[in-house]
């Protein structure tokens, strides 16, 4: 629908309405709305002759035209009929002229209308836009699905943070651009206009390089307006579950909420939990500071590289780099630790399986008529689990071997298969050996600290097992308020009252 300023040439329009303009030929009406219309009578000819109406579109940057064939007797539209409209007009600018010719002869010659037919066209303002950061699109996007099967997507894996990595771009610089001024179809300037462009801005933890505003540390992106920052502590604010996904962060983690079954937790940093941890699989790579306990869930797995600290600790498997302190009870689990563990004087120890290479402090150990409790120090629990591990190969190598052998035996010299198995069986002899080298290293490195000491200031049932360094004491009657260490001379542990 094109809108315009009328103008007829030849005699006056009969309305002063709107009306709709309808297409005829293959020019593209005016993109920009019209100003409001009007009317405006060239006089001195014939009411037969030709007629032109002439349109103009917003700012004047074109003019549109329908052309009218004359009447009758009337005279047809010639050029210096149309040039002298158009100097009425003052369109002196981007005139069209071979196709206001064309038009005006098919029109006199064909006794038709021919509508909406630009005969000028200015130059638009060019706009001027100045340099800016703009963020890399993928952060807009929500984290893609898997590929397969609805039913087959993990969506503990889908989670809304973005987690960038230290050096990776966050936003680009986009060159800036010249603006230029327009004309319009009356040979007057349009003024180019400004962008008002947002542009990012390099916030904490971030900066600016080649033209890109980069990540200086691993963490989290966050938007503050249109400022980045990387925050190097990930809080979670409620709970961990399928609103936040599971957690894989590069630095510190600070959960307020709880965490539901089966999600994982994994940091870069230290974890901290500030009430009870229900543990799937957690993995922090310094400490794990827990103001309630720990919970295990199935095969519960928790990994820590520094310290851990919590209130209790049930039916969970740990492994920890650093010391142990237990506020309350461990309760059916496997603990391990390369340092101590303190329980201090009113915790205690129930059931389950404990590795502490500097020995262990704890109010009491066991339970009557409950599964007996085994406490192991002075080893090295790493250095056991490579042992066990070589210990098992080397009893599948022997195995090999042994079959390998056997099936030598039935072939002749000259056989082909011969030497291929006389090659393979050197080969398996020569991992063998160096699994048995591996072992021998292995046992001098396993006994971690002789002066591992093991004390407990309330009492140890019966049925508890007692090994420092391999040396084993089993309990067999109550003790109570008792410190064991290892003998070296006697070749075996000895307890004393505290």
């Amino acid at each position: 629908m094109i809108y315009g300023r009328y103008v007829q040439w030849g005699k006056p329009l009969e309305t002063d309405k709107k009306e709709p303009i309808t297409p005829e030929t293959n020019e593209e009406p005016p993109s920009a709305a019209p100003s409001t219309p009007d009317q405006e009578i060239a006089l001195g000819l014939h009411h037969n002759d030709g007629n032109l109406v002439v349109r103009f579109a917003e700012n004047d940057l074109e003019a549109w035209a329908d052309f009218i064939p004359p009447l009758g007797e009337g005279q047809p539209l010639k050029a210096d009929s149309i040039a002298a409209i158009l100097e009425r007009l003052n369109i002196t600018y981007g005139i069209d002229w071979e196709l206001i010719l064309k038009s005006s002869m098919d029109c006199n010659l064909d006794h038709r209308t021919i509508k909406n037919v630009r005969i000028a066209r200015g130059d638009p303002p060019e706009e001027e836009v100045p340099a800016y950061f703009e963020i890399d699109p993928s952060f807009r996007k929500w984290p893609p699905l898997p590929d397969g099967d609805v039913p087959r997507i993990d969506w503990k894996e889908l989670s809304p943070f973005i987690i960038v990595k230290k050096d990776q771009v966050l936003a680009r610089q986009r060159p800036s651009k010249k603006g230029k001024e327009g004309k319009n179809i009356h040979g007057l300037p349009i003024p180019k206009t400004l962008r008002a462009v947002e542009s990012a801005v390099a916030g904490l933890n971030t900066r600016v390089e080649n033209g890109a505003i980069v990540a200086a540390r691993d963490g989290r992106l966050l938007e503050k307006g249109k400022e980045l920052n990387v925050e190097e502590v990930l809080e979670v604010k409620g709970s961990v579950d399928y609103a936040t996904g599971n957690i894989v962060f590069p630095g510190d983690v600070i959960i307020d909420g709880l965490v539901a079954d089966g999600f994982k937790i994994y940091s870069g940093g230290s974890i901290v939990s500030k009430q009870t941890l229900d543990a799937t699989d957690v993995n922090a790579k310094k400490d794990l500071i827990v103001a309630g306990g720990l919970i295990g869930r199935g095969k519960a797995s928790i990994k820590v590289g520094g310290t851990l600290r919590t209130k209790f600790i049930q039916n969970c498997k740990v492994a920890c780099r650093g010391k142990i302190s237990v506020g309350a009870t461990i309760i059916n689990s496997q603990i391990y630790t390369l340092d101590s563990l303190d329980l201090g004087d009113k915790g205690r120890i129930v059931g389950g399986e404990i590795y502490a290479v500097r020995g262990l402090k704890t109010g009491s150990i066991g339970k009557e008529k409950g599964n007996g409790t085994k406490i192991h120090c002075g080893v090295d629990f790493t250095a056991q689990q490579r042992l066990d591990r070589q210990n098992e190969n080397l009893r599948l190598l022997s195995s090999k071997i042994a079959k390998l052998r056997e099936f030598l035996q039935g072939l002749s010299p000259e056989a082909g298969d011969f030497k291929k198995a006389t090659a393979l069986l050197e080969e398996l002899k020569k991992e063998q050996n160096t699994c048995s080298n591996t072992i021998v290293d292995l046992l001098n490195r396993l006994n971690a600290d002789e002066q591992a000491v093991i004390e407990v200031f309330g009492e140890v049932v019966p049925g508890t097992l007692i090994e420092i360094c391999h040396i084993a004491y089993f309990v067999d009657t109550t003790l109570k308020r008792v410190r064991f260490r290892l003998d070296k001379n006697q070749g075996k542990l000895v307890h004393q009252s505290l």
